[in-house]
Formats: structure tokens, C-alpha cells, sequence
């Protein structure tokens, strides 16, 4: 999902409770923050040796220990106003994938995609999923029948596995 539609999503879902959901029935708790919006150039030489440059925008969650009794969730509303002020001072990119940057004592921290979204009365549901690796330069260092049975696996369990 791309930055201004994540954004249009919250602006359209004001008052409701903002859960994120980093597993299956797993939510980052209430007490989290959000904590930090980055705008992340990216700049990469590939194993085939070409050059890659893409932008993301991270948006990073963090939960606060000494809230750990904490019940409410942040609303959509608090969460836009921290992005209003953010884009105030620094443009957030809004043509970019957003990644929540999100990890606690039982989960890596981890940039996570938003594979789905879950809208009812009281609360938007983000639903995260992991981000995979990928090899850019299949072309360049994959013979043809490595290649096929990569992007088979690929199709078949969403994941790309390194040449």
C-alpha cells in the first residue's frame, strides 16, 4: 500500500480505534507510540551489478513500558495529527510503500508490509505481514531452470529465495 492512500484510509475512518495486528490475533498493545515517520531513500547495487534507488516511507511503532496497563487505543485522529505535523516540518513522501517499523521482546523488529485492512464501527484494523527478500538480478545470475523453479516457489509460497 502506498503512503497517501494509508492516509486517506485513516482520514476516512476518524474516531475509530488504530490496531496493528504484526501476526495472526496478535496486536501491538495499547500503550504503543508513534513514535517517528522516516522518509527512507533507497540506494543499492544488485549481485548482477546494477544499480536500484526507490524511496519508503517507515512508519515506526514502539510501545511504552511504563504504560503497560494502558486499555484505549490510539485513534485514527491522534495518528494524523502526528502525520500533519511530521509533513509539516519534513514532506512525507506520499507515491511510496509504507512499512510499519514495529518489534518487542517476542517479535523481531521488523519493516512490515500492510497486507489488509479491516474497517468496523469501532476500530481500522491494519494487518501486517512480513516483507520479503528478492533477488533483483535473477536474469543475470540464475540458469533458466534455477530461474522457473524460483519463480514457481515464488508464486507458490510468496517468498523468493536467493541464487
Amino acid at each position: 500500500m502506498n503512503t497517501e492512500k494509508f492516509i486517506k484510509t485513516l482520514k476516512s475512518n476518524l474516531n475509530k480505534d488504530l490496531l496493528f495486528e504484526y501476526l495472526p490475533n496478535e496486536l501491538v498493545k495499547a500503550n504503543y507510540h508513534l513514535t517517528e515517520i522516516k522518509n527512507h531513500d533507497i540506494s543499492s547495487v544488485d549481485c548482477g551489478g546494477e544499480k536500484n534507488a526507490w524511496k519508503e516511507t517507515i512508519v515506526q511503532l514502539w510501545e511504552n513500558p511504563l504504560e503497560i496497563s494502558k486499555t484505549d487505543y490510539m485513534e485514527t485522529n491522534k495518528a494524523l495529527e502526528i502525520i500533519e505535523r511530521v509533513d509539516s516540518i519534513q514532506p512525507i513522501h506520499l507515491n511510496t510503500v509504507v512499512k510499519i517499523e514495529y518489534g518487542n521482546d517476542k517479535f523481531h523488529t521488523a519493516h512490515l508490509l500492510i497486507e489488509n485492512i479491516i474497517e468496523n464501527e469501532d476500530a481500522l484494523i491494519i494487518q501486517l505481514h512480513n516483507d520479503n527478500t528478492q533477488c533483483k538480478a535473477l536474469d543475470q545470475c540464475c540458469p533458466s531452470e534455477e530461474k522457473k523453479a524460483i519463480k514457481m516457489n515464488e508464486i507458490e509460497s510468496k517468498k523468493v529465495k536467493c541464487c
